[in-house]
C-alpha cells in the first residue's frame, strides 16, 4: 500500500491510498462511510477477489489523516471525488471508463450525485447501504438541526450510531471503538445539506444510466431501505441489481459475512466492465422528454393548476411594483435584459413594498444559481484565455447567443486585447449591449444579428474564433437536432486547438412554477426542456467537443463545462 496527498479543487490536500497498482489494470475507487477513513479499507483492498484491480481510496475532509476540516457544503465532497478521479487519470494513467466506484452510506450519496451531476463515463458504481435518507429517531429532528445550524453555523451533531449496530463481527466492533481516527460527530450544516442532496438525487434518479448495484442491509438502523429501493426502481440503467443482504447491519464492508459481499461486487463488476457501450448520438433522455411534455400540456391535478393560475394572476396584478418582475413581464424572464438585472442583484421597486418584493424575487434559488453560473463562466473563460495566450495566438471569442453581452463586457475590460463577437437574435438585447459599447468606448467587440440554429449563420460572421460560448440557450429548445446544428456551425469555423464553454441545467427545483407563472422572451409560457449533463455532453461529443472540465453550484442546478474542439 502507498499513501500520499492530492490537491482538490480548492487546493486542499487530501490523503489517498493505493493498493495493487499496475498500469493498464481496471481500477476501483472505494469511498469509506462517514466517520471512518480509508485505512480501514485495507482488508477489502487486499482480498484475493480484487487482486486484478488497482485500488484507490482517499480520506474525506475532516476524516482520518486528511487535515482539511469538514466542509458544511455537501457538494464539496462531490467536487473532491471528481478531482480525485481526474488526478488518478493524470498521475496513474487510469482512464475514466476503466473506473468502478464502490461507496458505503454517506459516500453512496456522494458518488450518486457525482454520477448524476458530472456524468463521468465510468464503468459503474456499487452503493452499499446508501444514505439517501437517514433514520433520525427524535421527532422533528431534521427541522431542529436545520434551525440549530441557523443559530450556530458550526453546529456539531454527535452520532447515535454505535459499533454494535454497524456489524455483528465482535472483532470489528472492537476495532471501530478503539480507532482514534474515527470521528463520532458530524457537521450539522453538512447533515442538512446531505439530506437535501439525497432527496434531489432520488427524485431525479432517472438521469442515471450507468451500471449500478445496490446492496441493502436488511437490519439497517441508520438509513432507510425503502428510499434505496425508490432510487433503484427509478434509475434508467440497463444493467442494474438490487440485493437485500439478510441479517446485515449498516457497515456492510465490516459485517461477519463480508466475503459474500466481495463476491457480489466482483461478479457485478465483471459484467459492468464487459458490457457493450452503445454508440449514442442525439437521442434525448426519455424521462426528460416526458417531463417536458407534461409541463407543456399542463398534465397535473386541478388543485395545482389553480395554485399556479393564482400565482400568475398575482404576478400580473402586483409584479410591476418589483423592478425585476416588471422587466420580466415586459421582455421575458429569460431575456438578456432580465438576466442583466438579476446579475446586478440590487433590489428596486415602487411604493416601498416593491423593493421588498424585488428582494424576495432576486433571492429565488434559481437566480442565486444564475449568479453563480456567471462566476463559473468567467472562471472557465479566463482559464481558456490563458491557454490560448500560452500558444502565442490572439484570443478570439464567439458567443452564439450572447443576450446583452453582460459577462463578455467583464472579459473585455479585463482583457482589452481580446476580440469578441456576440451573436444575438433579439434586437432589444443588442440595443442594450451596443449602448454599453458606445458608452465605454470599447474596441474589438461587436454584435451580429443571426439565428444561432441556422447553419448558414456562421459563414456570415466572417470570424474564426478559438473560444466559443454557448450559454443558457439550449434549455429553451428541446430539439437535439437544433442544438447539434448550432454546435456544428460554431465549431466548423473554429481555429485548430479551440475551446468551447457551455452551460447546462441538469436539474431545477422550480420547473413547474417557471413554466406556469413566468413568461419567456417568446411571449409564451417559459417551459424548459432540461437536459441531464450526460445528454448535453453527448450532443457536444457528437460534434467533436470533448468535455475536460466542469463547475457546478452547490444546489446542483447549473453547470458550466469546457471542452476541447476537434476540427477537421
Amino acid at each position: 500500500m502507498k499513501s500520499s496527498y492530492f490537491k482538490s479543487f480548492d487546493q486542499a490536500e487530501l490523503l489517498y491510498r493505493v493498493w495493487n497498482y499496475q498500469k493498464g489494470q481496471k481500477a476501483l475507487v472505494v469511498l469509506h462511510r462517514g466517520h471512518e477513513h480509508s485505512e480501514r479499507l485495507q482488508e477489502m483492498a487486499t482480498d484475493p477477489q480484487f487482486a486484478d484491480y488497482s485500488i484507490f481510496a482517499f480520506d474525506l475532509r475532516g476524516h482520518g489523516h486528511t487535515k482539511v476540516p469538514v466542509s458544511p457544503k455537501f457538494m464539496d465532497n462531490v467536487r473532491d471525488l471528481d478531482c480525485f478521479v481526474s488526478y488518478i487519470r493524470t498521475e496513474y494513467a487510469v482512464e475514466t471508463k476503466d473506473v468502478f466506484v464502490i461507496a458505503n452510506s454517506i459516500a453512496g450519496v456522494i458518488v450518486s450525485a457525482w454520477v448524476h451531476d458530472f456524468a463521468p463515463p465510468i464503468a459503474g458504481m456499487a452503493l452499499l447501504a446508501p444514505a439517501f435518507e437517514i433514520k433520525l429517531y427524535v421527532p422533528l429532528a431534521n427541522q431542529m438541526i436545520a434551525l440549530g445550524t441557523k443559530l450556530k453555523k458550526d453546529l456539531v451533531i454527535q452520532s447515535y450510531v454505535k459499533a454494535k449496530v454497524l456489524t455483528h463481527d465482535v472483532e470489528q466492533q472492537q476495532a471501530y471503538d478503539a480507532d482514534p481516527l474515527i470521528s463520532k460527530s458530524i457537521n450539522g450544516a453538512l447533515l442538512v445539506d446531505l439530506l437535501k442532496a439525497g432527496e434531489r438525487i432520488v427524485d431525479d434518479a432517472a438521469a442515471i444510466d450507468i451500471p449500478v448495484i445496490v446492496l441493502s442491509a436488511e437490519k439497517d438502523y441508520v438509513v432507510k431501505n425503502s428510499v434505496q429501493k425508490q432510487f433503484f426502481v427509478s434509475i434508467a440503467s440497463k444493467l442494474k441489481t438490487f440485493i437485500t443482504l439478510r441479517n446485515f447491519y449498516h457497515g456492510i464492508l465490516f459485517e461477519s459475512n463480508r466475503q459474500k459481499v466481495y463476491t457480489y461486487l466482483k461478479d457485478f463488476m465483471t459484467k459492468a466492465y464487459a458490457r457493450q457501450r452503445p454508440e449514442k448520438g442525439l437521442e434525448p433522455d426519455e424521462f426528460s422528454v416526458k417531463e417536458y411534455e407534461k409541463l407543456y400540456h399542463k398534465v397535473m391535478p386541478t388543485a395545482e393548476k389553480l395554485n399556479y393560475a393564482f400565482q400568475k394572476w398575482t404576478l400580473g396584478k402586483i409584479g410591476s411594483l418589483s423592478h425585476g418582475m416588471n422587466l420580466g413581464l415586459q421582455f421575458g424572464f429569460d431575456s438578456g435584459i432580465s438576466l442583466d438585472y438579476v446579475y446586478r442583484n440590487e433590489p428596486k421597486g415602487r411604493l416601498g413594498l416593491g423593493k421588498i418584493i424585488d428582494k424576495g424575487y432576486l433571492e429565488a434559488i434559481g437566480w442565486k444559481g444564475i449568479r453563480i453560473r456567471k462566476q463559473h463562466l468567467l472562471r472557465l473563460l479566463e482559464e481558456n484565455i490563458a491557454q490560448v495566450k500560452s500558444t502565442g495566438r490572439p484570443v478570439k471569442i464567439l458567443d452564439i447567443a450572447g443576450g446583452t453581452g453582460n459577462y463578455l463586457f467583464d472579459i473585455k475590460e479585463k482583457y482589452p486585447e481580446v476580440e469578441i463577437v456576440i451573436n444575438e437574435f433579439m434586437l432589444p438585447n443588442i440595443a442594450v449591449g451596443e449602448k454599453i459599447i458606445k458608452k465605454k468606448g470599447l474596441q474589438g467587440i461587436r454584435f451580429t444579428n443571426y439565428d444561432c440554429f441556422d447553419p448558414e449563420t456562421y459563414s456570415k460572421l466572417e470570424f474564426e474564433p478559438n473560444i466559443v460560448v454557448i450559454s443558457g440557450i439550449f434549455e429553451l429548445f428541446g430539439n437535439n437536432e437544433m442544438a447539434s446544428r448550432a454546435v456544428h456551425g460554431a465549431t466548423s469555423i473554429c481555429e485548430e486547438n479551440s475551446h468551447l464553454v457551455y452551460t447546462g441545467q441538469p436539474w431545477h427545483p422550480q420547473l413547474k412554477m417557471i413554466a406556469y407563472v413566468l413568461n419567456s422572451h417568446q411571449k409564451k409560457d417559459w417551459v424548459m426542456r432540461r437536459r441531464s449533463q450526460k445528454e448535453l455532453d453527448r450532443i457536444m461529443a457528437y460534434n467533436g467537443v470533448i468535455k475536460e472540465r466542469m463547475l457546478i453550484d452547490d444546489y446542483g442546478i447549473f453547470t458550466v463545462s469546457s471542452g476541447a474542439v476537434k476540427t477537421g
